[in-house]
């Protein structure tokens, strides 16, 4: 099995973050940082581990963070059929 699609089974879905940061040498200037990686919705705990690195470990301060996710395969699609029909 796919670890990723492990994942997926587990209730992570693919989330990307547009995160502007400040130049640290022009900090009138933004720059945009694309990040993705599989992550739980609502409240995002790899996001914000990595955007606590960030901010503890980098020059660049922080100024938006825009979050997109979607589902790809979620444990509600994955279901037994307990009747099987027959149409003639």
């Amino acid at each position: 099995m796919d670890a990723d699609f492990l994942r997926q089974i587990e209730g992570y879905s693919l989330t990307t973050a547009e995160i502007l940061y400040r130049m640290p040498d022009h900090p009138l200037f933004l720059q945009l940082y694309l990040w993705q990686d599989y992550d739980q919705a609502p409240y995002f705990p790899v996001l914000r581990r990595f955007l606590e690195f960030w901010e503890r470990s980098l020059d660049g301060r922080l100024h938006a963070v825009r979050i997109a996710s979607s589902r790809l395969v979620g444990p509600c699609e994955v279901r037994l059929a307990r009747e099987i029909g027959r149409l003639h």
